[in-house]
């Protein structure tokens, strides 16, 4: 069969469709452009927002209008969360949700062959095991994922995600060494470590080791591989995280601690496990241990309560900690949650607010850009673009430099000479 997919959501959904890519390859199957015609098509969908439920809806109607006798199979949070509203669509003719994906397949198969619809649906809450998946993927051999965890049980108030993934799984540390050295293998130059909660990996293990123990076995696995952490709760920041992580002479010196919001009233609301005073810490102890470690954020305007002051606490906070970029987005409701019943901030009051937030985002990514100049960097590059070699320093950042040979998949020192248009541009050394 020629099979497309699309994926809508997070790096954890992205790794699962290139799992899916890698099975159906090896069952003798071809890949092709969404766009394309096929006999069928997988939409691997998302439900972190209304916004997402109502893309991945489209997304089921777009396949099936492109090839009306193709078969349109539908996975993922949209469909494990809102059961009976997708086994209502009239367009897909396979429906699974967040379990089983080599099931997924065999049931894709069998609905192409045997042209009836087929329904395969788990409860998420009850999951107990990790589903292994085959890591990396099939573009480019430049960066691939590493799932080592599913599920979350932190239940903020905004979110729907434990309802879609379940209880706290983890992959096995041996499977986890087993599957970087096969991506080293396979050529790869950075591996990023991912997961719904990866800051609670190993905790549904036997002696519960925690993340930093699994870095420091990944890291002497993966050789000179680059190892890159995914989103992290700010609490895994301790000082003997940050003492064993700067060790790690493969470790991207990036973080990603999701912030939410800068004012402890709103974290409290929100259901977070942490205060402002906790964040900062965790901040202040990357920069002691970390050379100009870029930390990103993510951040939401106009959660339920959000008054102007509790905003501007949030503004003052964000440029207190310097985030080297900021992920901001006006709070959506998201229905089946307790943050969709409280008394909700109007919608023009929440994109305002988005929008002062990114003004200040915006200053303090130009500010860490140019403290970045005059630095030499290995850049992995990975692509063109108007001309330049476009690659990521171990902090993220981009940097795009003018030349004539091939670059991609090769790690090269550039010299940061200036910045332009967001990225770094240099001179290879």
């Amino acid at each position: 069969m020629r099979v497309a997919i699309y994926t809508l959501g997070c790096k954890v959904n992205q790794y699962e469709t290139q799992a899916m890519e890698q099975e159906l390859l090896g069952r003798g199957h071809t890949l092709v452009e969404f766009e394309e015609q096929a006999d069928a098509y997988i939409i691997n969908t998302c439900s972190v927002t209304a916004v997402s439920d109502k893309k991945s809806r489209q997304m089921i109607r777009r396949a099936k209008k492109s090839n009306p006798a193709a078969v349109v199979a539908a996975c993922g949070c949209y469909v494990q969360t809102h059961p009976t509203e997708a086994t209502g669509l009239e367009e897909p003719d396979l429906l699974g949700g967040t379990g089983d994906r080599m099931a997924f397949l065999d049931a894709l198969e069998r609905a192409a062959a045997e042209r009836q619809r087929l329904v395969l649906l788990d409860d998420a809450l009850r999951r107990r095991t990790f589903e292994v998946l085959p890591a990396g993927g099939q573009a480019g051999r430049t960066r691939a994922m590493l799932k080592v965890e599913d599920g979350c049980t932190n239940f903020c108030s905004y979110c729907i995600i434990p309802y879609a993934r379940g209880p706290v799984r983890s992959l096995p540390l041996e499977v986890a060494l087993e599957q970087t050295r096969q991506l080293r293998q396979e050529g790869y130059r950075e591996i990023v470590v991912t997961g719904i909660e990866i800051s609670s990996w190993g905790r549904d293990l036997p002696g519960k080791p925690e993340l930093i123990d699994l870095l420091e076995a990944i890291s002497r696995e993966a050789g000179q591989l680059r190892l890159r952490l995914g989103s992290l709760e700010p609490r895994t920041i301790t000082e003997d995280f940050c003492r064993r992580a700067a060790r790690l002479e493969n470790l991207c010196p990036h973080f990603h601690l999701s912030l939410q919001s800068g004012c402890d009233e709103t974290l409290q609301r929100m259901n977070r496990k942490y205060d402002t005073a906790r964040y900062l810490e965790s901040v202040q102890l990357l920069w002691q241990y970390f050379e100009n470690p870029a930390i990103t954020t993510d951040l939401i305007t106009g959660f339920p309560g959000e008054t102007e002051e509790e905003f501007q606490r949030t503004l003052s906070f964000i440029g207190l900690c310097g985030f080297a970029q900021m992920h901001i987005f006006p709070y959506s409701i998201r229905p089946g949650t307790k943050a969709a019943d409280m008394p909700q901030v109007p919608g023009p009051v929440k994109e305002q607010r988005a929008a002062r937030a990114a003004e200040l985002a915006g200053q303090m990514h130009e500010a860490y850009l140019q403290e970045c100049v005059g630095e030499t960097f290995p850049v992995l590059f990975e692509q063109t673009r108007e001309s330049l070699w476009i690659g990521h320093a171990p902090n993220y950042m981009e940097v795009g430099v003018g030349a004539e040979e091939d670059l991609h998949n090769q790690v090269r020192q550039v010299t940061v000479t200036g910045v332009k248009d967001g990225i770094l541009t240099g001179e290879l050394n």
